[in-house]
């Protein structure tokens, strides 16, 4: 019995890729299709003189956002610069890593060390200190074993220290990229074989949909989690979704079939920490190393089509990124205000307690992302602005619709071109449904506490490249309504807080 459901759920994954496969086959030439014409003459985004970018961006893809800044803590970014720089002689000992490096091996340290003081506002006021240590290492098997096309990667993360959303102000929106649990433990494992002259790429094992896909260019200087994966994602899906800290088994498919299209689809376990079992429901303690390798959870499908164009019309040298994107989870999910038995409400003191249960979720996002200004005669200097918007159904929902913008200006002041500049603000809104519910317990008596409605919160950002690979950055974050306006231990609305940061990140 055991082997034909083991059976039974491996066809079933193969169909869902098969499926997965096939959307993106059929959506190529649609994609390609919608390309204004002349669109495949322009210069190749990979050339640095029609655009002046290095070569990738964010996630992979062509850098169009010019104020992409120098380092970042999400993974999806190659940090600018590194300490060895500066180190002279001493920055490579014994000529390790020149040596390993000629034969296709690098590793990179990463280490990133903050903190956070809730100044007013939230569930209290406090003070955290946090720290993440992330070592990767990255194998072109080409060069090393004489396998074309092939790469092999790897990273592990010292996560310590505590992190400020989870303690003192309990927002959606977590305050720091890196917050985590303290743990050590293995991130993204995974093989990629390239094809067709590298316009066709197949990645196998452990993965972070956060490493490629929803990703704004212009946003990754931001410290505030929310800019790295939609927080819609992250609030509905099970365990929090496939993104930091927690990986999860997956295949991804990326083709391109110009410079400046790219498709790509990925299928994920659809839970990388698995089902709560008894009072443990915290998913980094459920998956406490990162090596739960799960397999058998219903399936996370995500798809994203991207077109990086050099320019807008009568814009010269103001390249930018339009992205539309979707997925689809194959598991179950529960209403935030309607009980099993129909008819009836959760509220409601006759109600069985256990919320109707919804086959499949859905989202859909869409993302701008544009060079707005480019300082004359520099070429890596201005100002770049990113739109994000997210959308989800309401009925099975905490959070229905997300959006999040900003404006990043890289090389201000003269004397400083590379520091970055940051201006952003996400807002989260609670679904009609969790609304309702709301509003129900009131007329059952069941509470008298305050009606959710959304979360915003504002961040300003400065970061300073001190020398290469070392930089400097204070941060300022204002959460409005945080948890959507959930209440304190008095009943009432948990006041707007205000959060002081500042961060250190070291990248060897």
């Amino acid at each position: 019995m055991r082997a034909e459901t083991t059976r039974r759920r491996a066809a079933r994954t193969l169909r869902l890729l098969a499926r997965g496969v096939a959307v993106l086959a059929l959506s190529a030439p649609l994609c390609i299709a919608s390309v204004p014409a002349g669109a495949q003459s322009l210069p190749s985004l990979a050339l640095p003189l029609p655009l002046g970018l290095p070569l990738t961006g964010a996630g992979g893809d062509p850098q169009t956002a010019i104020a992409q800044s120098r380092t970042s803590d999400q993974v999806s970014v190659t940090n600018e610069g590194s300490i060895q720089d500066v180190l002279g002689p001493h920055g490579d000992p014994f000529g390790l890593r020149a040596a390993l490096a000629a034969r296709g091996v690098t590793y990179v340290l990463t280490y990133i060390g903050e903190g956070f003081s809730s100044a007013s506002g939230g569930l209290r006021r406090g003070t955290t200190f946090g720290g993440r240590l992330d070592a990767s290492l990255d194998i072109d098997l080409d060069q090393l074993a004489g396998w074309g096309g092939a790469r092999f990667h790897t990273d592990f993360f010292q996560i310590h220290g505590h992190g400020l959303s989870r303690r003192f102000v309990n927002n959606l929106t977590t305050v720091s990229g890196i917050e985590a649990l303290p743990s050590t433990r293995l991130f993204e494992l995974w093989i990629e074989q390239r094809f067709f002259d590298d316009r066709l790429s197949v990645k196998v094992g452990q993965v972070s949909a956060d490493t490629e896909f929803a990703i704004a260019q212009s946003a990754v200087v931001f410290i505030n989690a929310g800019f790295g994966w939609p927080n819609i994602g992250a609030v509905v899906l099970p365990s929090g979704g496939p993104i930091y800290p927690l990986a999860t088994p997956a295949i991804r498919l990326k083709y391109e079939p110009t410079a400046e299209l790219s498709l790509q689809g990925g299928l994920f376990n659809g839970d990388p920490a698995g089902t709560p079992v008894g009072d443990e429901t915290d998913p980094e303690r459920r998956n406490r190393s990162g090596t739960s390798f799960r397999v058998n959870d219903p399936a996370l499908l995500i798809g994203e089509v991207a077109y990086a164009y050099p320019s807008l019309p009568g814009a010269e040298r103001l390249p930018g990124t339009a992205t539309l994107g979707g997925w689809y989870h194959f598991g179950r999910f529960d209403s935030p205000r309607l009980d099993e038995v129909r008819g009836r409400l959760l509220a409601d003191p006759a109600a069985s307690g256990i919320a109707r249960r919804f086959r499949g979720n859905a989202g859909l996002y869409a993302m701008l992302d544009q060079t707005i200004y480019r300082e004359p005669g520099t070429v890596n200097e201005g100002a770049s602005a990113f739109l994000r918007v997210s959308a989800m159904p309401t009925n099975r929902n905490l959070i229905d619709l997300y959006v999040d913008a900003g404006v990043a200006y890289r090389g201000l002041f003269e004397s400083r071109p590379n520091d970055t500049l940051g201006l952003g603000v996400i807002h989260s809104r609670i679904s009609p449904a969790a609304r309702a519910f709301d509003r129900d317990q009131r007329v059952f008596g069941a509470g008298s506490g305050p009606l959710r409605s959304s979360e915003t919160v504002f961040e300003a950002t400065y970061q300073a490249e001190l020398v290469s690979g070392l930089t400097l950055q204070p941060d300022l974050q204002y959460v409005m309504r945080p948890g959507g306006g959930v209440a304190d231990e008095r009943g009432r609305r948990l006041r707007n807080a205000t959060v002081l940061g500042l961060r250190a990140t070291i990248n060897y």
